[in-house]
């Protein structure tokens, strides 16, 4: 596990730095909670030895994140693209476990064709639903 020394936010991005030195970005406009979060919602940040975690906008990022270089996987980019939909919800309704449909978001493991046609089909289906709605 990286040791983070240091952690800080501009206008438009948190930094981080470990104790060797390196020093990385996230922008803001990379993740829509923090995008549309307040200036002061974004300074509301706790951390911890993994990440930092922003309580109010329900917004968690690992240190090691900002070191890594893998692409992100079309799962993240839908569940970043669509904050209002919640990953472990959808895992529920897909009868798995939330730890592995992270690790599918995420790209540590990759879901085998058949899943991600269930996955695909189980969103659609909450749009379905969502179009439906009559108030």
């Amino acid at each position: 596990m990286r040791e983070i020394k240091q952690v800080w936010t501009t206008p438009t991005a948190i930094w981080v730095e470990d104790t060797e030195g390196n020093q990385r970005s996230a922008n803001f406009a990379d993740y829509p909670r923090l995008r549309y979060a307040t200036p002061e919602e974004r300074e509301a940040y706790e951390l911890s030895a993994e990440g930092i975690h922003w309580e109010s906008i329900n917004e968690d990022l690992s240190f090691e994140g900002f070191f890594d270089t893998k692409e992100f996987t079309s799962l993240y980019r839908f569940f970043q693209a669509n904050p209002e939909l919640n990953a472990s919800a959808v895992a529920r309704r897909l009868g798995i476990s939330q730890s592995l449909f992270a690790q599918y978001i995420s790209g540590r493991k990759t879901p085998s064709r058949e899943r991600m046609e269930q996955i695909q089909e189980e969103i659609q289906r909450i749009g379905e639903s969502l179009l439906a709605v009559s108030l």
